[in-house]
């Protein structure tokens, strides 16, 4: 350990959905004790998982966005049309980051895999409710607006070049 305080990051795994996707049940398997091993070093090693989840591929998300009007519009699929889309997350609380980046190379599996490890901003730097109580929401909407849902569009290839 560094000796420096403890603090709270969150490590993003990004990488190639397609592998995933495609991969026989042995490799999955594979894949799986890694981040066992990856896990029980932590452990070992003074890192503290507080969190963490595999996440479904991206085709399953909803993307919200406000339109013009700052009604919220609804879109079903991927953010960006990437090769690396975030795949899982981990929440880590450790006082020795550099030992913490040695770890989570092992869950790098292959070329197009990155891992991105970024400090949680701690609660003591962010205003309590009480500070609060009298701020109104940026986007003025109450609980109650009707999203409005937007078919996703897909680029082609090679379109606009």
């Amino acid at each position: 350990m560094t000796g420096q305080e403890a603090r709270e990051y969150v490590v993003l795994l990004h990488g190639d959905e397609a592998v995933w996707r495609e991969a026989d049940e042995a490799t999955r398997l594979q894949a799986f004790a890694t981040h066992g091993e990856f896990t029980r070093l932590c452990g070992e090693r003074g890192h503290t998982i507080t969190g963490g989840a595999e996440l479904a591929e991206s085709a399953t998300s909803h993307v919200v966005r406000l339109g013009p009007d700052r009604t919220p519009r609804v879109t079903e699929g991927p953010f960006t049309e990437t090769v690396e889309q975030l795949g899982g997350y981990y929440v880590i609380e450790t006082a020795d980051v550099a030992d913490l980046a040695q770890l989570v190379a092992m869950l790098i599996d292959d070329d197009s895999g990155v891992v991105e490890i970024r400090p949680a901003v701690p609660a003591s730097e962010q205003p309590t409710p009480d500070e609060l109580a009298d701020v109104e929401p940026t986007s003025g909407q109450t609980t109650s607006a009707q999203p409005t849902t937007m078919q996703p569009t897909t680029i082609q290839p090679g379109a606009g070049s």
